[in-house]
């Protein structure tokens, strides 16, 4: 089978994946519980597809989401609350901010070789330190919780009372930002990235500027986040600084290694099913017996380093392959051996 065959076959795939997403909500409308969790998935969704490109494709083990997000946060609500601003704006300025805070960030750690280890310590220190100087910035209202107000239209102020327009939005943006991620993958930055992920010292004796192109790759990640940072404070309907989270920011790189470095599709994957499982552990274990749905769920991200280290995404793809032989075979007469692929 060729591959612009397999091509078109996964294309479709994805389309039929993404109708049915977007018709699953009109079966649960009523069900509010179930809303907020697919609400969830796909943030953590879009967020990890996002990071795909700065962790997965360049290899920069990036912890500052939460930094981003926040800052997202924080703009598009304030510009709400003071001034009136719509969330429709204010979360694309939102991105803005995070995208420039990512610049000012990222052009000295990556002008001065930090990567790594190191670099994420960085990055991860990042988020704290955001945290603490917004719990000390009164004109935002520091430690308290801002609530965005009510009284404009919900379209306008994007203050739903159901979680499905959130839903629908959060739809959206990870198609594009899925879209996005794919037409990264296979351009000039993208092979860039992949070569720099790989061996950076070695690519640059080729003539790659490495701090330019993993820069870019951090202020597209940043501007995803600074965006769904503006949503995310009109789904809560408050500010506040627990949104620089550094266990969100770790658990949004989890999403990102266990899917599958550099794989487009793996992040979305891996918030699929380890979100709506936590989620699920969280609802059924967590009032009975507080906390053990964390342990349950560390246990299941061992067992996937230790037999699946490559992430989830691999696996699917060589699932995928078997059965398109399978399916090739009995279609021309030939037995149907899956094991013997």
């Amino acid at each position: 089978m060729n591959s612009k065959r397999l091509l078109n076959q996964r294309n479709l795939l994805m389309l039929a994946a993404l109708i049915l997403a977007a018709l699953v909500p009109l079966a649960f409308r009523s069900d509010q519980y179930a809303m907020i969790l697919m609400t969830t998935v796909l943030i953590y969704a879009v967020l990890a597809t996002a990071w795909n490109i700065i962790g997965g494709m360049a290899g920069q083990l990036d912890l500052a989401m939460g930094a981003y997000l926040g800052l997202g946060a924080f703009t598009a609500g304030t510009l709400l609350i003071r001034w009136s601003i719509t969330p429709w704006i204010g979360m694309f300025l939102g991105g803005l901010v995070s995208m420039l805070f990512a610049m000012l960030i990222g052009f000295p750690l990556f002008g001065f070789k930090i990567k790594e280890l190191w670099y994420a310590l960085t990055s991860s220190a990042l988020v704290t330190v955001m945290q603490v100087i917004f719990l000390m910035w009164n004109g935002v209202g520091g430690p308290t919780e801002v609530y965005l107000p009510t009284r404009i239209s919900p379209l306008y102020s994007l203050r739903f009372n159901t979680y499905m327009p959130y839903y629908y939005i959060l739809l959206v943006l990870l198609v594009v930002v899925i879209i996005f991620n794919n037409r990264i993958r296979y351009s000039k930055l993208g092979y860039s990235l992949l070569a720099l992920g790989e061996d950076e010292d070695a690519v640059e004796v080729l003539g790659v500027n490495s701090q330019a192109s993993k820069l870019k790759a951090l202020m597209i990640y940043a501007f995803v986040c600074g965006i769904v940072g503006g949503l995310y404070a009109c789904i809560y309907g408050y500010l506040h600084p627990s949104f620089f989270s550094t266990n969100m920011s770790t658990e949004i790189a989890i999403l990102g290694i266990v899917g599958g470095l550099g794989i487009t599709y793996g992040p979305l994957l891996a918030a699929v099913l380890l979100v709506s499982f936590r989620e699920y552990l969280r609802a059924s274990l967590g009032g009975g017996m507080e906390g053990l749905y964390l342990a349950v769920y560390a246990v299941i991200l061992i067992l996937i380093a230790l037999f699946q280290p490559r992430g989830l995404a691999p696996l699917v793809n060589s699932g995928y392959r078997k059965l398109q032989t399978f399916f090739g075979e009995l279609r021309h007469g030939k037995p149907a051996d899956v094991e013997s692929h």
